[in-house]
């Protein structure tokens, strides 16, 4: 039976083919934790250059714990999903409170820390500490779906139950970070999301969804919904140093902690709202072209509006954190990803030669 055989087969295709030089491997279980963090929803060649900034930054956990958010979200800018680095460094921060700032050994007390849920913890423990844990990340549902043919969408509660099942049958009792890495490397370079490369598997024969032509029924796929459209403007308000007018977003839901630009309605009277919100006059008022930003829940339409701002006389009660971010000398801070994209093509802008 395959379920038996599973691991050996594994582990001899992992010792041929398996991905042995990562930079995270070998390493602490800080630097594992790290990986395994950025690597949720992300590829590995996509995080590879952000682990290695921000090891170089953050070389230990206490000097995480002890960096301001806006440091950590800088790092971050770019990888998506920014409630992670935000877990990160809460987590750091807890780890040095009640851990002796050291990662936790036992999984219970791993899954208490933010951002660490059930796989991410099996993962870090068997990687970095030879612990026999199962796990089921996106690579690992993939290859037990396939394999063993589990019908259904992984998120349902039936169907991840047998799958994480699945995940504890065929786990190993020795060479487990090895197991561990091999399974999530054959589901990120063999069995892929599409074009799965099957002659070149270790479970090719025995592979249920391959032996009868069903590849990409499994696993099933999420049922569609319609993403619902939202629409904001976003202000490049430009002071008389070229400075642009930032905002910091509140600690926690969408951007949480990055700095954004001023958004309001697009149907607002821009002038009049800048006044009121911002207290700052505004003239040379100009439209860019729209675009789309998408979150795994909904379309965000973005406007973008340039103007030149100056103090106005109108009195503001002021409770969200501000700052005007010099772009010849940006401080390091975490930018929301349509808002990198605005300041990096404002240099190109026309409307700006003409300011």
């Amino acid at each position: 039976m395959l379920i038996d055989s599973f691991s050996d087969r594994l582990l001899s295709w992992f010792d041929q083919h398996g991905r042995k030089n990562l930079p995270w491997q070998q390493q602490s279980p800080y630097h594992v934790w790290v990986s395994e963090i950025m690597l949720q929803q992300t590829q590995v060649k996509t995080v590879i250059p952000y682990y290695q900034r921000f090891i170089q930054r953050f070389p230990d956990l206490q000097q995480l714990a002890a960096a301001p958010i806006d440091e950590v979200l800088h790092l971050w800018s770019g990888l998506g999903y920014y409630a992670r680095g935000r877990n990160l460094h809460r987590a750091a921060q807890q780890m040095c409170w009640r851990h002796q700032a050291e990662l936790p050994a036992s999984l219970d007390e791993l899954i208490k820390l933010p951002g660490i849920g059930r796989s991410t913890a099996g993962a870090i423990l068997s990687l970095s500490k030879n612990q026999r844990q199962p796990i089921l990340d996106g690579n690992v549902r993939r290859v037990l779906a396939r394999c063993f043919a589990i019908a259904g969408w992984p998120g349902r509660r039936t169907v991840e139950q047998q799958l994480w099942d699945l995940s504890e049958q065929v786990t190993p009792h020795q060479r487990i970070a090895d197991y561990t890495q091999a399974i999530m490397d054959l589901g990120a370079t063999v069995c892929t999301r599409s074009k799965p490369v099957c002659n070149t598997c270790p479970m090719s024969g025995h592979c249920i969804a391959q032996k009868t032509g069903s590849i990409e029924c499994y696993p099933a796929k999420k049922p569609k919904r319609s993403l619902p459209e939202q629409h904001t403007t976003m202000l490049l308000l430009q002071n008389e140093q070229d400075e642009i007018l930032l905002q910091q977003r509140p600690p926690s839901g969408l951007w949480g902690g990055l700095w954004c630009l001023p958004q309001c309605e697009t149907e607002t009277a821009i002038a009049p709202w800048c006044q009121q919100q911002l207290g700052l006059n505004i003239s040379q008022v100009a439209t860019g072209k729209r675009f789309c930003h998408t979150f795994s829940h909904y379309r965000l339409h973005i406007t973008p509006v340039y103007a030149r701002a100056k103090p106005s006389t109108h009195t503001v009660m002021e409770s969200t954190p501000r700052l005007w971010y010099n772009r010849q000398q940006p401080p390091s801070l975490g930018l929301a990803a349509p808002v990198s994209k605005l300041l990096q093509e404002l240099d190109q802008a026309l409307y700006e030669r003409t300011l």
